[in-house]
């Protein structure tokens, strides 16, 4: 992909192009409104919402009747779902801002059916219902904005500047048409109504886009350093893309505790130590967006630093902590939750109390699935032990 710090959010045109004539009609591809708006957007995604939701709102004065606006504003409140995607508070806000969007691209759309950009937002506007809707597990609902949503990408196309932004639908529904039938068998009746799909395209489409889009770039990375992370087993490859977008974005939650994540994932222990106490310290001071979620992550990669150099005591704090943060935000069934208990009972019977760690192996089995390897691991020690 070659993403390096040099690359902005949008590339900037050259000074002379802002003052020649615009060619299209559409405005997504007005080059001097995305010179104008770059700061805006790179507001957005560093959490720097006030900045960011002042300038939408002049673009929504400067345009009424534009879907652009409300999607953006949109966008803003998917990021504030991101960081914790079990809260629900920003549902209803969101949801509202992208109705609001793909009324106006509707209203566009039926005053010219070959409006290219009023199907590409609400191509948009579909795909990211759907990601909410699937989030919720509302599978049906999901499966039926993406018909949607591939419905009007297909409507959108024939506006060639547009292809690095729609490149992003197409890249998502190569991917994961393969990949849900896969992992989600019972819904393969659901996907018998898409077209099939291609992992390996899916990937190269993202990087794509990551390359060469300006509204769906960092989209395109966020993606691409989750399914790297986690699908694809290259966390070198995820760790590239996370530490960009933690430089490029210092202040956006989600991409810190990502880019902690991949250091711990490939053993850089003194970043990833640095990264999760200035996660924690954040949380503390109140930072837009650090809570809970953040750092039940940070804590337990802290517990397992101290914990690997032989600091009991300080590993005890912290993966108490994760509990603490686990509990907060009410994830008693994640990972990182589960393993902080297990850790805490072997602990505990190296220290010789066996009842407290017969209460940190029954929680284990309390909240994890009975296949889970936490779960196994807290089965293994009560046995071994004769808990």
């Amino acid at each position: 992909m070659g993403i390096s710090t040099e690359i902005s959010l949008a590339q900037s045109p050259p000074a002379d192009s802002l003052y020649e004539a615009n060619v299209s009609p559409y405005l997504l591809l007005d080059r001097g409104l995305q010179y104008r708006i770059t700061k805006s957007i790179n507001s957005m995604y560093n959490f720097d919402f006030e900045t960011a939701e002042r300038d939408f709102r002049v673009i929504a004065y400067q345009y009424p009747e534009h879907p652009l606006p409300e999607f953006l504003m949109a966008l803003g409140y998917w990021w504030r779902i991101e960081i914790d995607v079990t809260n629900e508070k920003y549902d209803d806000l969101f949801l509202g801002y992208l109705d609001r969007a793909n009324e106006k691209a509707e209203t566009l759309y039926d005053l010219d059916p070959t409006n290219k950009e009023a199907a590409f937002f609400l191509a948009a506007g579909y795909g990211f219902k759907g990601r909410l809707l699937a989030e919720r597990k509302s599978w049906t609902k999901a499966a039926w904005a993406g018909k949607n949503a591939l419905k009007y990408m297909e409507l959108s196309r024939g506006e060639e500047e547009f292809n690095p932004e729609l490149l992003l639908g197409d890249a998502l529904f190569n991917y994961f048409a393969e990949w849900i039938p896969e992992n989600y068998p019972l819904l393969k009746p659901v996907l018998a109504l898409f077209p099939k799909g291609n992992k390996e395209l899916g990937l190269q489409q993202l990087e794509e886009v990551a390359s060469n889009a300006f509204y769906t770039r960092i989209e395109a990375m966020y993606f691409l350093f989750r399914l790297y992370a986690s699908e694809e087993k290259k966390p070198y490859e995820a760790l590239r893309i996370s530490s960009y977008l933690h430089e490029k974005f210092p202040n956006n939650p989600y991409f810190h505790r990502s880019y902690a994540r991949h250091l711990y994932t490939v053993g850089r222990w003194v970043e990833a130590v640095e990264e999760s106490e200035e996660i924690l310290k954040r949380i503390d001071e109140g930072w837009e967006g650090y809570e809970s979620n953040s750092g039940r992550h940070a804590a337990f990669y802290l517990g397992q630093f101290e914990e690997r150099i032989g600091n009991r005591d300080k590993a005890k704090y912290y993966y108490l902590k994760t509990i603490s943060y686990g509990e907060e935000s009410e994830s008693q069934e994640s990972g990182y939750y589960l393993h902080a208990l297990v850790q805490l009972g072997q602990i505990a019977l190296e220290e010789g109390q066996n009842k407290l760690a017969k209460e940190y192996f029954k929680k284990v089995k309390k909240y994890a699935k009975r296949k889970h390897p936490a779960h196994q691991a807290a089965r293994d020690f009560i046995k071994k032990n004769k808990l």
